[in-house]
């Protein structure tokens, strides 16, 4: 038996996710944000310590006899980091420039030992940290070393960047986890909606609520799979069943009617049932296209040689004999076919009571738009987006006309299949007018394109 992998319901799944992003996201941010704060922090500690020196040196030299302070500093000075030095008259002192190193230091240092705080960057041509105070009237220098250059601002906006990177690279990480299964779903259901049912869903994903929908959605397509081939059984012996006794009324028409106008009647009206039956049966045909390049103008005028009456339909073709199209020359025959037969039921001029039909193409980046337009009287703009509903006809005096009412729901199924479009419209001179929409072959190759359902 299959070992079963616990089960963790979408709620904790996510729940985790996100806590994993959160806790990592706060830890980046702390670093960096400790990180663009440590020049502050060492300004802080820099003047605490600089004003603790000044501090206990005016305090020293306060507590020391005036004829000993001298000797009490080169002490000092000789033990310390820094250098304690006579303020004198003459002195040549040249003020602090203060930058982004030396800011932070330069207000702590004032905030700690007052506003009025003298401060030089170099005494008597000496640079450094020079810093004024007065003991007994007597003004000295403490001179400490001068505060190291600023932290390259460029490693902060590294850290800025990696922190946010690393916080954006976490959060697609948890949307792909959490859009992960609802991708596959909607990939498998694309599948199922072009026709093919050969879902593998995992159904032992971790995921609690994933696993039962990949399961049920797996069941789904076993039975969709298994209804479409009973529907393709029926089909086939449907159309058997129907033409076997149309055979056998012709025959005995042909047998036991003598009236010859009678007989020819009861011809025409089983090769009409025939007929019908083959629209069905186009109409419902499963299965898969298989693109190759094809000779447009080629198969046009061979689906145009079929009609030879020219009192009905005449025609016209201007597609270059050498432009190729992906398809599958059988489809597009029938597309051809069957807008061409629409053209001669309902596309008849008003004048001479023949259809005119005109092919011509245009090509728009990989595509070829091919147009097959006739000078009937069109179909209302309401009514143009029914036309391929199946058993529809465009107005009420089409009733009259024979026919299933599939010819251009067919063209329309034929063209998915092929992976192209189709569009009506109505002729700016008057009549029907559809561009059908096929790739290019140079732009293609042989393909396979599954069959569409709707």
């Amino acid at each position: 038996m299959r070992s079963q992998k616990p089960a963790l319901s979408l709620f904790w799944r996510t729940f985790v996710m996100l806590l994993l992003l959160l806790v990592l996201g706060v830890t980046a941010w702390v670093l960096v944000l400790r990180l663009i704060d440590q020049p502050d922090r060492d300004a802080r500690h820099g003047a605490r310590q600089l004003a603790d020196s000044l501090q206990l040196s005016a305090e020293a030299l306060r507590l020391s006899e005036r004829g000993q302070r001298a000797a009490l500093a080169r002490a000092l000075s000789a033990r310390a980091e820094f250098k304690l030095v006579p303020r004198t008259a003459g002195e040549a002192s040249v003020a602090l420039q203060a930058d982004q190193a030396s800011s932070a230091l330069i207000r702590e240092l004032q905030r700690r030992l007052g506003a009025d705080l003298p401060l030089a960057g170099s005494v008597n041509g000496q640079p450094g940290l020079w810093l004024g105070f007065v003991v007994d009237r007597e003004g000295w220098w403490l001179q400490a070393n001068a505060p190291p250059p600023a932290a390259p601002s460029l490693l902060q906006w590294l850290a800025l960047a990696a922190a946010c990177l690393l916080s954006l690279g976490l959060l697609v990480l948890v949307a792909r986890f959490v859009n992960r299964p609802l991708r596959e779903l909607s990939f498998a259901a694309s599948r199922i909606h072009s026709g093919t049912f050969d879902s593998r869903l995992d159904e032992t994903d971790v995921t609690s609520e994933i696993r039962e929908v990949n399961r049920g959605f797996n069941r789904m397509a076993r039975e969709l799979a298994k209804v479409e081939e009973s529907r393709a059984v029926m089909l086939a012996g449907i159309s058997h069943d129907l033409r076997t006794p149309l055979a056998r009324l012709r025959l005995e028409a042909e047998m036991s009617v003598v009236d010859e106008e009678a007989r020819n009647n009861i011809a025409e009206d089983i090769d009409q049932l025939d007929a019908i039956i083959d629209k069905f049966m186009d109409y419902a045909r499963p299965g898969n296209s298989h693109l190759r390049p094809v000779l447009l103008s080629q198969l046009i005028d061979k689906e145009a040689a079929t009609f030879r009456d020219p009192g009905e339909i005449r025609i016209t073709s201007r597609v270059a004999i050498d432009l190729e199209v992906m398809a599958d020359k059988v489809e597009l025959g029938r597309v051809f076919a069957n807008l061409f037969e629409n053209a001669r039921r309902y596309g008849r001029s008003t004048d001479t009571g023949i259809a005119k039909v005109s092919v011509s193409f245009r090509r728009i980046g990989h595509w070829v738009i091919c147009s097959v337009s006739d000078q009937g009287p069109g179909v209302a703009p309401e009514r143009l987006g029914q036309l391929t509903t199946p058993f529809f006809r465009g107005d009420a005096a089409r009733t009259a006309a024979t026919g299933a009412g599939l010819g251009l729901a067919i063209v329309e199924k034929s063209m998915q299949r092929m992976g192209g479009q189709v569009e009506f419209a109505n002729a700016p001179e008057g009549g029907l007018l559809v561009h059908l929409r096929l790739r290019h072959a140079l732009h293609g190759r042989s393909e396979t394109m599954p069959a569409s359902r709707h």
